[in-house]
């Protein structure tokens, strides 16, 4: 409760800055405040209970899997705040709406993984998303970035008008948005045999919903044109940030509503992680653009973590640290890749040519993060891959592990092919490329944290959820 009151609180101080034009204080005080609403709330995590009183209405609830997903969002949020600055320096007039917009997605996240209520999980959905409809639109004399906003928005109304409708049905099979209410009433009607036809239509729906915002096949269609044509900074943050919020949030509400699932409901997730990880890995391979690569290669992700949900019982612990090491691998590669086209028309992989000579240091931790994302040994994408297999061997899934395998070669394949050209192919363009030094601190740090989450996988796994 009092993690999302301080940020929400945060950022209207955002604009209050803007309006008493102090933009110079504007990076800083986010900082500084993010990093102490981040200690407050592993503080409050240890404690067990919020500092602020919990409302009677149950809104808000707190608990071990809403404090990992928060402290993740705030992370996240922080490294793409620090690159504000130099990102829009072109543009300083209107950072303070840029910072604002970030800091309301945030809050967004954070109801999303802490809602006691469907309405207020409904309310953090569409402050997240309206943030970001406005973010990737936010170059109005960019025809790339107009598209991509419109094309944004309506995909984003379309699934929440399904999610919107399947809260209703919910709500008529069980007379309450009350999730605990839900989960006890929903158990005892299926014990009975009488729980109501339009609860599963209900939980179909919610699910149909967050898969459009998770990027999930077949609803992925709009992100990898939304991905090239939005401002870099913004598309690493869909990527990252909307992506495991979205994720977490379908995870949780699974759980909340698992006395729909069946055994037609759990072949149609099987059936749905394969496309999800073949359409995401084999498009990706014919991709020169490295944000639609990106795009691609993050619906692969999505059906990787998609398959948590058939180890319901088993897998909170599986799903935060697959989103953490994912995120903090795809913010380190958007780092580089901000730093490498900024001020250029395109994100075409010849930009990255001979980058290890202009560089080295970028280069690095833009591999290092490909790397992980492939699931390669001592990163903690390796780990997270691995503890997803063991979910699924748990489960019996043997056949859906394999295809599993088979699609992370697959993608290891396409991470080498830019680490190549990297550190294989002569640059076309000799001009130097100037990295701030901003952009190099959070390749950096992303990337170390991954590593440490690989070296110490107990740190996420060992927290009780």
């Amino acid at each position: 409760m009092s993690t999302l009151i301080a940020v929400s609180a945060l950022g209207i101080i955002c604009l209050i800055l803007e309006i008493l034009n102090l933009r110079k204080a504007l990076i800083p005080v986010v900082i500084l405040a993010l990093a102490a609403i981040l200690g407050m709330t592993i503080f409050e995590s240890y404690l067990g209970s919020s500092i602020i009183e919990p409302d009677k209405m149950t809104m808000i609830v707190n608990t071990g899997y809403s404090y990992g997903f928060s402290c993740l969002f705030i992370l996240l949020t922080v490294f793409i705040i620090l690159m504000c600055p130099k990102f829009y320096q072109e543009d300083k007039v209107k950072i303070a709406d840029y910072v604002s917009l970030k800091i309301f997605m945030l809050a967004g996240a954070i109801a999303m993984v802490s809602f006691g209520n469907l309405m207020m999980f409904f309310l953090g959905l569409e402050v997240l998303s309206i943030a970001a409809y406005v973010l990737a639109s936010s170059r109005p004399k960019d025809k790339r970035s107009n598209e991509a906003g419109m094309k944004y928005f309506v995909m984003g109304a379309l699934a929440s008008s399904f999610i919107l409708f399947g809260i209703a049905l919910i709500y008529g099979a069980t007379g309450s948005f009350n999730i605990t209410e839900i989960s006890n009433s929903s158990t005892t009607l299926v014990q009975s045999e009488s729980l109501p036809t339009w609860f599963y239509l209900g939980f179909v729906m919610i699910t149909i919903g967050m898969m459009f915002k998770a990027s999930i096949v077949p609803f992925h269609f709009w992100a990898p044109d939304v991905y090239e044509g939005s401002p870099t900074l913004v598309t690493a943050l869909m990527s990252t940030l909307v992506k495991v919020a979205a994720i977490g949030a379908l995870f949780l509400l699974t759980t909340i509503l698992s006395a729909a699932i069946t055994p037609t409901y759990t072949a149609t997730i099987v059936v749905i992680a394969i496309l999800t990880m073949i359409v995401g890995n084999f498009t990706a391979l014919k991709q020169n653009n490295v944000k639609r690569m990106m795009a691609f290669s993050g619906i692969n992700h999505a059906g990787f973590m998609l398959m948590a949900l058939l180890a319901l019982n088993t897998s909170a612990n599986v799903v935060l640290y697959y989103a953490a090491a994912y995120s903090l691998a795809a913010i380190a590669v958007f780092s580089v890749i901000t730093a490498v086209c900024q001020g250029r028309d395109n994100e075409d992989l010849s930009n990255f040519y001979g980058l290890v000579k202009k560089q080295p240091l970028m280069a690095f931790c833009m591999a290092c993060g490909l790397l992980s994302l492939g699931g390669i040994p001592v990163f903690s994408g390796f780990f997270a891959k691995f503890f997803i297999f063991d979910r699924l061997m748990n489960t019996n899934h043997l056949i859906l592990m394999i295809i599993a395998i088979i699609n992370s070669v697959v993608a290891v394949y396409y991470y080498l092919r830019l680490v190549n050209v990297m550190f294989i192919k002569s640059a076309e363009n000799k001009e130097a490329i100037k990295a701030p030094v901003e952009y190099k601190f959070v390749a950096v740090a992303a990337i170390v944290l991954n590593l440490i989450l690989g070296i110490f996988p107990s740190i996420i796994m060992n927290l009780k959820l």
